[in-house]
């Protein structure tokens, strides 16, 4: 997955500056010509960016930190993915998604659209995202134990109910 999305990483700021300028000298051709220049496939980022893409299912493929702190901040992020059809995964690491896009972290990245020659992969990728995350039931976590205190005091009241019906039963 990391090396699909390795291909797709957003320019950095040295880059964006020098294609601005390259840009700049032949913006009076292109002006004239009437063509727009286009990016091209590139990697997402930001919760709110990636929400709205997953809202509007432009978002072909997300992955989500599995290290957010708060956790609030994505926990929601998967429900979403499930309704609105949206392949998801989590992975390891938010430094790992952040070297992606040229920053120290990110908390979830998507992709929207590749290159023609990289077609079957996204689709692989889909597949198992699909197969491991979204088509999972949604599992209970831990079961429901009652702790020392809540025990003996549902032991109390239920020996005081036992009690009540019992001289209720004599009248």
């Amino acid at each position: 997955m990391f090396k699909l999305l390795n291909k797709y990483k957003p320019e950095t700021k040295a880059a964006k500056k020098e294609r601005l300028k390259a840009l700049g000298a032949e913006e009076a051709k292109k002006r004239g010509a009437g063509v727009i220049e286009n990016r091209g496939p590139v990697v997402h980022f930001g919760l709110n960016h990636v929400t709205s893409m997953v809202e509007d299912k432009r978002a072909k493929l997300v992955c989500i930190a599995s290290d957010v702190d708060p956790i609030e901040l994505v926990l929601w992020l998967p429900a979403l993915c499930r309704r609105m059809n949206v392949p998801y995964c989590i992975v390891k690491n938010r430094s790992r998604l952040g070297a992606l896009v040229n920053q120290k972290n990110a908390t979830c990245v998507c992709i929207e659209k590749v290159n023609q020659e990289d077609n079957k992969a996204l689709d692989t990728l889909t597949n198992l995202c699909m197969e491991k995350y979204n088509n999972k039931p949604v599992t209970q976590w831990g079961e429901r134990t009652l702790g020392l205190k809540t025990t003996v005091r549902v032991a109390k009241r239920d020996a005081l109910r036992k009690a009540e019906l019992e001289s209720r039963a004599k009248y």
